[in-house]
């Protein structure tokens, strides 16, 4: 039986009709012949609100209890949709972290996952029923339970993809992929069909809150495919595997931005950006908007430049404007990888 593993972001669970309508989505899958496991996080700001309510009682909390604290918000989600989808006339049942088979290290807060017994699940999809594992948490070698770290959820759904041996690992969220730079900043953006592992981790490490890092790099160290969608749109989203964005010429696949103090980093991400003339193309289009780098620092993966605060959007626009092509309009300044 073919498995496929669906994990599902806060905000797509923050209302019930939100919770119906991704259940909908498990069942319909369901209903093509796959076993289907999903991998859900708390509701939208209940980890936040679960912080707030046990800094109300005291500011010195033990770890430990933090983490069963913590771990009540995916708890609840699993919960939920269980009941959403047998409200639809399909089986299902919720499991938590422990009872999924996650095992992790002690590291209260921020645990590494040390192994995956699959037993459970495996024997429940065997039942007809659709699996709802409750990420984001797990239990020590005593049966203490860990939770790990932020958009540890993510953490959950791909290590389960990899114990089942499952086809894909699709990650859902309220965007529709990944973009050339954030939409919100360039309205010009593209969503990319495809981005290597390499390329997501330069953007989990250059601060875009794209998916959490350790998933990423656990993702690729198994070559586990990944497929990142809208959790309510039907559209493709963007594949996440050992793809080659590379070639004889360099090439900037996608920017990032992230502002600190008086400062605006912007990072682009490709592939063969250590080239001078890479470096002269991102000084001409600073140039030509009359905006001034502060610093550049070039990898072969990833070129980080720093500029004012005040630069870093109107710089990102222009740089974005330089190195995506967009038709039938043309770039102001000719890029290295055209020459």
């Amino acid at each position: 039986m073919k498995i496929i593993v669906m994990k599902f972001g806060g905000s797509s669970l923050a209302e019930p009709e939100k919770i119906k309508i991704m259940a909908e989505r498990a069942v319909r899958i369901r209903a093509g012949g796959s076993g289907v496991v999903m991998a859900v996080s708390a509701p939208a700001d209940m980890t936040d609100d679960l912080l707030a309510l046990s800094r109300l009682i005291t500011t010195g909390a033990e770890a430990r209890e933090r983490d069963v604290l913590l771990s009540a918000g995916e708890t609840v989600s699993a919960a939920l949709m269980a009941m959403a989808i047998s409200g639809l006339g399909v089986k299902a049942v919720s499991l938590s972290g422990i009872q999924a088979g996650i095992r992790t290290d002690s590291v209260h807060g921020s645990a590494r996952i040390t192994a995956v017994n699959p037993a459970r699940i495996l024997r429940e999809l065997k039942k007809g029923r659709i699996v709802v594992a409750a990420g984001f948490q797990g239990a020590d070698k005593s049966g203490d339970i860990t939770t790990l770290g932020r958009g540890g959820s993510d953490l959950t759904a791909v290590a389960l993809a990899r114990a089942l041996k499952a086809g894909v690992c699709e990650l859902y969220t309220d965007v529709r992929g990944i973009y050339t730079a954030n939409p919100a900043i360039v309205p010009r953006a593209k969503k990319l069909p495809r981005v290597s592992y390499a390329a997501m981790l330069e953007l989990a490490r250059s601060g875009a809150e794209v998916r959490q890092f350790q998933a990423i790099t656990y993702a690729a160290k198994y070559r586990i495919p990944l497929h990142l969608r809208s959790s309510f749109e039907n559209g493709e989203g963007t594949r996440i595997g050992d793809f080659d964005h590379g070639g004889a010429r360099p090439r900037v696949i996608c920017f990032s931005m992230k502002k600190t103090g008086r400062s605006a980093e912007i990072c682009l991400i490709g592939s063969k950006l250590d080239t001078p003339g890479i470096k002269k193309t991102v000084k001409a289009a600073a140039a030509a908007e009359g905006h001034r780098l502060r610093k550049i620092t070039c990898a072969p993966g990833k070129l980080t430049l720093t500029a004012a605060f005040r630069d870093g959007e109107p710089l990102l626009k222009a740089l974005h404007e330089t190195f995506i092509p967009h038709a039938p309009r043309k770039s102001r300044i000719q890029t290295a990888d055209r020459r």
